[in-house]
């Protein structure tokens, strides 16, 4: 599976146990404008790099797996986890980083200095 959209968040690799570490990132994906929607993925093991150089407000494209599983609480009650792990992540042209938005002044809207 994948989609396009723009990197809004871009967390710190976590080592979750001595052998297993995830790195995690949110892209605001519009299908309809009106409702984006802000979609958590994941990078795991030596995958996590891969975002070293991206920054947030980059347009990408991801290429995901969508996993699942159950867990049983204490209390004998299942309950579902579902994961979108990232495999692929591909900056696309056109694309802004933050800075860049930020320094754009429309014409005729220039400071007066």
């Amino acid at each position: 599976m994948n989609i396009k959209g723009k990197l809004t968040e871009i967390y710190p690799t976590k080592q979750v146990t001595g052998t297993f570490q995830k790195r995690e990132f949110v892209v605001e994906y519009a299908d309809n404008p009106k409702y984006p929607q802000f979609i958590k993925f994941e990078f795991i093991q030596d995958n996590c790099g891969m975002l070293d150089s991206y920054r947030i407000g980059d347009v990408v494209d991801v290429s995901f797996d969508l996993t699942g599983r159950p867990w049983t609480n204490p209390q004998g009650e299942k309950t579902y986890f579902t994961t979108l792990r990232a495999w692929k992540l591909e900056k696309q042209d056109g694309s802004a980083s933050v800075e860049d938005v930020d320094d754009f002044i429309p014409p005729g809207d220039e400071p007066p200095f």
